[in-house]
């Protein structure tokens, strides 16, 4: 069942970066379907988090899709190579975002491949946020991209997550948001080969 608008405009960024580990995401880029489990995540708030780019109220040509309503895609590049795919929560104006760290693969691991360069589906396939992005053909013409759409948009398969199979943790890359690089906003399914390496 295809996650609908209600679940992304909900106020509490942290519980939907957990509620969001074992939801599927999929794309369907130039006719080609992929996608696969989300095993990690990250929750961003755009009220008092040091590390989302919307604090302060920034509002750049970059961040503005974050201001929208929750259910579009904010995909921005870092390093210069690296397309990161963030879904964007809560109500028009706050600027919360879950950064998708990592999924398991189901569907078009062929194509994901091809597009990694790759021989074999070894985890790094699409663990991390930026070769997930390249896996799944995620780039910038992706954002703003509504999330209930037939391009990009995530399901709910009836996968249970149990509490105690969450893995919590500081997120990964942000030491420049002082204390609030801290906060234990990463979350990633316990024993998942699919996760980024950093633990």
């Amino acid at each position: 069942m295809k996650l609908t608008k209600p679940f992304y405009t909900r106020p509490n960024v942290v519980q939907v970066a957990q509620e969001l580990l074992g939801k599927y995401v999929y794309t369907c880029v130039d006719g080609i379907l992929t996608g696969g489990m989300i095993v990690e995540t990250e929750a961003y708030a755009g009220e008092n988090d040091r590390a989302c780019h919307a604090h302060l109220n920034r509002r750049t040509s970059r961040t503005e899709i974050m201001y929208h309503e929750g259910g579009v895609a904010y995909v921005y590049l870092v390093y210069g190579i690296y397309h990161l795919f963030n879904i964007i929560t809560n109500e028009k104006n706050k600027a919360d975002a879950v950064l998708v760290r990592a999924i398991e693969p189901e569907v078009g691991v062929e194509e994901m491949l091809l597009r990694r360069g790759m021989a074999s589906a070894k985890p790094n396939l699409t663990a991390g946020p930026g070769v997930l992005s390249i896996a799944l053909g995620i780039d910038k013409k992706l954002y703003g991209a509504d999330l209930t759409g037939n391009t990009i948009w995530l399901e709910d398969k009836g996968v249970t997550v149990p509490a105690e199979d969450i893995a919590i943790g500081p997120r990964i890359g942000i030491d420049y948001a002082g204390e609030d690089a801290l906060l234990p906003w990463r979350f990633w399914l316990k024993g998942s080969k699919w996760v980024s390496k950093k633990r």
